[in-house]
């Protein structure tokens, strides 16, 4: 029995995982096309709604397909509240459960998974701080661009 299941669920769940990945990158495409500054300006108005509401519901789906179910418990802090999130250790794909669960927020992230195909249109629809390991200055330049996003008043999105 639990053979016969590997062998219909694993096919379909692969299915249904490569369906939900194509269309967070068409939603992403579509949010961040012609979209002026690419990443040196906020997204605002139907632009960061669809990506709050469309890749947060497509990547909680994914996970669930996946077969992780979260629950949230307590109050998710707002924007004002609490403009930078922290979460340890940050090198799994737990982060993007955290990402879902709070709405999208902006990653830190290094500049090279910008270019993946598919995960990187995504990536690049949260408007990330690209951290180039490459440069000397990345870190300070990282930590002057987070300090810029925390204060602006909820003009960018939470940084995570």
């Amino acid at each position: 029995q639990t053979v016969l299941q590997g062998i219909i669920l694993l096919p379909l769940r692969a299915i249904c995982i490569a369906f939900i990945l194509l269309l967070a990158w068409l939603f992403a495409s579509i949010a961040t096309f012609r979209h002026p500054g690419k990443g040196s300006v906020p997204l605002k108005g139907w632009r960061r709604r669809m990506i709050q509401t469309t890749l947060s519901c497509l990547t909680r789906t994914l996970f669930f397909v996946m077969g992780f179910q979260v629950k949230v418990k307590g109050k998710i802090a707002s924007l004002l509240e609490a403009p930078i999130f922290v979460a340890a250790p940050h090198s799994s794909f737990f982060d993007a459960i955290i990402t879902a669960l709070t709405g999208m927020p902006s990653v830190v992230s290094r500049a090279e998974n910008l270019s993946t195909p598919v995960f990187g249109t995504i990536l690049s629809s949260l408007q990330p701080v690209a951290v180039s390991r490459q440069d000397p200055d990345s870190r300070k330049n990282t930590v002057t661009e987070i300090t810029k996003r925390a204060l602006s008043r909820g003009q960018w999105p939470q940084v995570i």
